[in-house]
């Protein structure tokens, strides 16, 4: 099973757009999960167990698993396989260099770790994100237009007729041969994500910055939707990860979810008696 199609089932399944990021900072766990021997882990299990009916995926930052040393490979790997395996998994490591270093950047990710997609950096062209894109069966999410004030330095900077977003929009398009590329556009740009749609009609969109980011969740809907309100993953880390600090965290985590969840689906274009599911496929 593709990504594509993985993400597809479990957005129809589950109802839901909502993608819950992995990224547990030891600092803010509840002392229930400090009192445990891998704190990191059990903490993540606990929200896996609470949420996993309610997200389309999961989304795990590397740098958080990185930073706990020796063990986080470790964490990251038992972290995965607690992620039911109908849920999508995409890695948030924002990968990008020359061709053999890409292919040892897929090897890990989509061998070693068995994730479903990765999110990756388009500046150094084509040859630095072909190695993921060459796995058709995995989803590969080019950072466009990310939610950081830090964006304006580059990626709103004109090239041309058009900032330099609109240009990795257009050339998403083009790489996206094997059906599988997607773009990253933060909540926080939802002034521009229509445009980006209209570049990238056919490809989702990872969208962070909703939640602690105070990104505009309506406008990223529905702005950020396709023709058949569906094809955005609304990603949500810590307003679900630490809605509470006490013995009840995974029930408020659950409930922040399922709120998140049943907003975003208030937002989206409903389609017949239903609401659409993802739709992903090659862009024209």
């Amino acid at each position: 099973m593709t990504f594509q199609e993985k993400l597809a089932q479990a957005a129809a399944r589950n109802n839901s757009l909502l993608c819950v990021g992995l990224d547990p900072d030891p600092r803010q766990l509840p002392g229930r999960a400090q009192a445990e021997k891998n704190p990191v882990l059990y903490f993540n299990r606990r929200i896996i167990e609470a949420t996993s009916d309610l997200v389309c995926a999961y989304k795990p930052n590397f740098a958080f698993y990185g930073a706990l040393g020796s063990e986080g490979w470790a964490t990251l790997r038992a972290t995965l396989s607690h992620v039911p395996p109908s849920i999508p998994i995409v890695i948030d490591a924002k990968v990008g260099d020359i061709g053999n270093s890409a292919e040892k950047y897929a090897t890990m990710f989509f061998h070693e770790l068995g994730a479903d997609a990765v999110t990756a950096n388009p500046y150094m062209g084509g040859d630095a994100v072909a190695p993921l894109l060459q796995y058709a069966d995995k989803g590969v999410f080019l950072l466009c237009l990310t939610s950081n004030d830090g964006a304006r330095d580059f990626e709103t900077l004109p090239l041309g007729d058009r900032p330099l977003y609109e240009h990795v929009a257009r050339k998403a398009g083009s790489w996206n041969r094997n059906g599988n590329c997607g773009l990253v556009v933060g909540a926080t740009r939802s002034d521009a994500m229509e445009k980006i749609r209209s570049l990238a009609p056919d490809l989702p969109f990872l969208v962070p910055g909703v939640g602690a980011q105070g990104g505009d969740l309506t406008a990223a809907v529905s702005c950020g939707q396709d023709a058949a309100g569906g094809g955005v993953l609304i990603n949500v880390s810590r307003a679900v990860l630490y809605a509470g600090n006490g013995d009840d965290f995974t029930m408020l985590a659950r409930q922040a979810a399922s709120r998140f969840r049943d907003e975003i689906n208030r937002c989206r274009t409903r389609v017949g008696e239903g609401l659409a599911t993802t739709r992903i496929g090659a862009s024209g």
